[in-house]
């Protein structure tokens, strides 16, 4: 017993849904994986541990860079670049000059003995290792004033000149310093001032040029880019590697250039591959879980998976060195944009690229490529309204125009670098162009095996369900007039309304066209097939509650017929959802009168629903019993057309029966307005035709320009005329006979 529990528990486990979605979430990734690093097996077969188990000639020319050889030049000249040096505070520098020059001043005027003097102007100085300090002293407290201000100003323009030129940690050493002070002596100076001058500026001078760390590094990268890069040319019929050498990184890219994945296939790389396609996938389901959740369903999920495998499937097929541009990715997001819708197609290509671009090793050209032609297809996708298969084979052309388009200007701009062989530039844009095409031709044979496959039904399907030589729609025609006939009315309807609220106006004018094909179960129940067969009410011999269940059988009818034509879950809805839990009004009223109100219960003359979920759905619910409604008043008038489907409305609304759909009470006014337009429309008063048509014409015929009379009209209007002469002819025969 205990065993038979543990076996349940463990398999409610592995069958219950979020189980089921962990489980093919990691059975996806590890195939996609699986299906990526297969190419490497390839790899394998030529390399073993870094060594070449064969000779491996180029097809055709390669130009391959030295990294190695390169990057090592790089450095070299960027250690040359001498760093940059900025200056720094030369306002700094020369105030100290003047706040020398200040104290001098003080220090001349205080009236204190001169041993005294010495001895500050000696603080005030460093000149131990001056061996004319006692002079520059002397000179400095006993010139006069003139002359110091002389060798002051003299010592200020120096200075300038000093700093004009940059002084730098080199630079500052002390002898140096002397010398560059001499260097930049004005004119016109004595021995004697050269000497203060020299003691002064020694004081002040420090180095005003810094390294500029930013601008040095800068320099050293515009050294290093306008270096070269070494290269080493293949040409066709060169061996690449030969039998027993060592894989180097030069020889690596010449192999991943000759169309070879160097990746090897170990551990590292597997796990390496699967954290990418994991972390892409998860990607995707967070967005679809944040963004979509609608499309989270497994039906769409499984048709994304299915479709990934299958075009990484293609990029694993493709023959070494063969262009990458061959692969159907248009074709992909064309079918993801029909299946799901244009944002989750985008979504889903640029991550899917991304993991390929990775596993497969394409250039930058490829990638920058499609990911135009993707955003590009996608603007192209969201503008089609999917009334023509021939549509997509225009998508396809323009987005060959494009990428022909896309590929020649990142040609263009390769050849201004490098020289690339015109005949490669002449296939790829080939390749490119027919890419497009055949995606489009991909996507449209295609398109009925996955929906089949996987029970979508997409806006094409649901174009050819709305056909009106579909088998069933033809026995609806045929066993039950009355009922097509309402059908298509409502179906008109619910297309306009759809359309005004921004529904699927496709969806809402098939699922309308289908809604009572329950009613071929027995269509001589229902009142409007009843004066096509000239039938008496057969609902006359029943009591109301046979009566009601008979009628209110006709969804569940419906969904068994749908069934059996093969119809798809979204049309079922329409079927099951049509009436909601509404009340079968007629015939409650009636079993009222019979039974009297304490015996009959409004639960037992409602429709078993469900209400409807979708505007769609919910717009049917309202059309079809306008549509009833107001065929049954005679002659109405606008304001009573208007006023009957105001009332439908707000008997629904009040019933509870839109409370389950996500339609706005701005949706529901502008439903409104668009039947009572519709409707208004279809009520049209008749014009009465005079029977003398033959003159009304002719009188008419005057005021008419001559080009709007065209030559058969002119014979209709004799023959009027020739027919109105001999009925007059036979009138005054028969006169005279009398």
């Amino acid at each position: 017993m205990i065993k038979l529990e543990f076996i349940s528990k463990i398999k409610d486990f592995f069958t219950s849904a979020q189980t089921v979605k962990i489980i093919s979430f990691f059975s996806f990734t590890i195939i996609l994986t699986a299906i990526i690093s297969s190419q490497n097996f390839f790899f394998q077969n030529i390399i073993e541990n870094g060594i070449s188990k064969r000779d491996i000639i180029a097809q055709k020319t390669l130009i391959v860079e030295d990294v190695k050889r390169t990057e090592q030049h790089k450095k070299e000249v960027a250690q040359k670049v001498e760093p940059v040096m900025a200056p720094a505070e030369d306002d700094f520098i020369k105030g100290n000059l003047q706040t020398l020059q200040s104290s001098i001043m003080q220090i001349r005027r205080k009236d204190i003995a001169d041993s005294v003097k010495k001895e500050e102007i000696g603080i005030l100085f460093d000149l131990s290792n001056n061996s004319k300090r006692d002079f520059i002293i002397n000179y400095l407290l006993k010139a006069d004033d003139n002359s110091l201000h002389e060798v002051f100003d003299k010592s200020a323009i120096t200075l300038t000149n000093i700093l004009q030129r940059g002084i730098t940690e080199k630079d500052y050493e002390k002898d140096n310093i002397d010398n560059i002070i001499l260097n930049n002596l004005v004119s016109n100076v004595s021995k004697r001032q050269v000497s203060v001058i020299t003691a002064l500026l020694e004081q002040v001078i420090v180095p005003n040029l810094v390294v500029d760390e930013f601008a040095t590094e800068i320099a050293r990268k515009n050294a290093q880019s306008s270096v070269k890069p070494y290269e080493v040319i293949f040409q066709k019929g060169d061996k690449i590697l030969f039998e027993g050498e060592p894989v180097t990184r030069l020889k690596r890219d010449a192999l991943r250039q000759a169309g070879y994945n160097v990746y090897e296939l170990n551990w590292q790389g597997l796990a390496g591959i699967y954290i990418i396609v994991f972390i892409a996938t998860a990607l995707f389901i967070g967005f679809m879980k944040f963004f979509e959740k609608e499309y989270l369903e497994p039906r769409y999920i499984s048709i994304s998976a299915v479709l990934a495998m299958f075009l990484t499937l293609i990029g694993v097929m493709l023959p070494i060195g063969f262009s990458p541009y061959v692969i159907p990715i248009p074709a992909f997001l064309m079918l993801m944009s029909i299946f799901t819708n244009p944002r989750i197609a985008l979504v889903a290509s640029v991550t899917l690229l991304s993991v390929m671009a990775v596993g497969y090793q394409y250039n930058i050209q490829f990638i920058v490529t499609f990911i135009l032609l993707t955003i590009f297809s996608v603007i192209l996708m969201s503008q089609i309204k999917y009334a023509k298969r021939v549509d997509l084979i225009k998508i396809g052309f323009n987005i060959s125009v494009a990428g022909v388009i896309t590929v020649l200007s990142i040609y263009i701009l390769e050849k201004c670098l490098i020289d690339v062989d015109n005949v490669l530039i002449l296939k790829d844009v080939t390749f490119i162009f027919l890419n497009g095409i055949l995606s489009s031709i991909i996507t449209l044979g295609s398109l009925p095996l996955f929906e089949s496959t996987f029970k979508i039904i997409t806006s094409y399907g649901l174009a050819e369900l709305g056909d009106h030589n579909q088998k069933l729609l033809k026995r609806l025609q045929m066993d039950a007039p009355g009922t097509y006939h309402h059908s298509l009315m409502v179906s008109n309807l619910c297309e306009a309304a759809a359309e005004a609220i921004g529904a699927d106006p496709i969806l809402a004018r098939v699922g309308a066209l289908y809604h009572d094909i329950g009613k071929l179960k027995r269509p001589l129940f229902f009142v409007e097939n009843q004066s096509y067969f000239l039938i008496e009410n057969p609902h006359n011999k029943f009591t109301p509650r046979i009566s009601k269940m008979i009628i209110t059988a006709h969804p569940k009818d419906g969904i068994e017929i749908a069934k059996e034509y093969g119809l798809p879950q979204v049309i079922q809805n329409f079927i099951l959802q049509h009436h909601g839990e509404g009340l079968a009004s007629y015939f409650y009223n009636q079993a009222v009168k019979e039974e009297g109100a304490e015996n009959v219960k409004e639960e037992q003359f409602r429709y078993t629903g469900p209400k409807p979920n979708t505007k769609e759905t919910a717009i049917l619910m309202i059309a079809d019993a306008v549509e009833s409604a107001v065929r049954s008043l005679k002659n109405p008038t606008p304001d009573e057309i208007e006023s009957m489907i105001n009332k439908i409305i707000v008997e629904r609304l009040n019933d509870g029966q839109l409370s389950d759909s996500p339609l706005t009470l701005r949706d529901i006014k502008t439903i409104a307005s668009t039947f009572s337009r519709i409707l208004r429309g279809m009520q049209h008063n008749r014009i009465k035709y005079q029977e003398n048509l033959a003159e009304e014409l002719q009188k008419q015929k005057i005021n008419m320009p001559a080009k709007l009379l065209d030559e058969d009209l002119e014979n209709k209007i004799k023959q009027l005329e020739g027919d109105k002469k001999s009925d007059e002819h036979k009138k005054s025969e028969e006169d005279k006979n009398a």
